[in-house]
């Protein structure tokens, strides 16, 4: 199902496993969806676009990982790029009736599948550019 990198990484242990075509290509649509979904829900939340703009890439500073090494790295990247931490804020501010919560949510989830359209897929310890969804560059 999955198939490995023909490249091994830069410490010679065993390559990552990828999504191959035409897998990846679902996951790259899937990703328009939520990214999409995210955007439309987030207009119709009447949340100032201001908010958006200004927390849109704010995920993204959990690349301050690699500063550490590659493997912790990925863990802080992919702790904070799974959908399921923002779902579980929108659940809470739908049940809960916390409207305030919901635009964070969708701007987070906005955020991710705009990653994962863009190929940053959830990554591997052998370097930021290990996804997912295939090797960046």
């Amino acid at each position: 199902m999955a198939t490995k990198f023909s490249a091994a990484d830069s410490s010679g242990s065993v390559p990552c496993p990828a999504v191959a075509y035409p897998a990846v290509v679902f996951l790259r649509l899937e990703a328009l969806a939520v990214a999409a979904l995210s955007v439309v829900l987030y207009a119709r939340s009447g949340a100032s676009w201001w908010l958006f703009a200004a927390l849109f890439l704010v995920p993204d500073l959990s690349m301050l990982g690699y500063l550490v090494n590659s493997c912790w790295g990925a863990r802080t990247y992919n702790a904070v790029h799974t959908y399921v931490t923002p779902a579980t804020l929108a659940l809470i501010s739908l049940v809960l009736h916390q409207g305030a919560l919901l635009p964070y949510a969708l701007i987070w989830m906005g955020h991710i599948g705009a990653d994962r359209l863009l190929g940053y897929g959830l990554k591997y310890p052998q370097g930021f550019g290990w996804t997912h969804l295939g090797r960046l560059g």
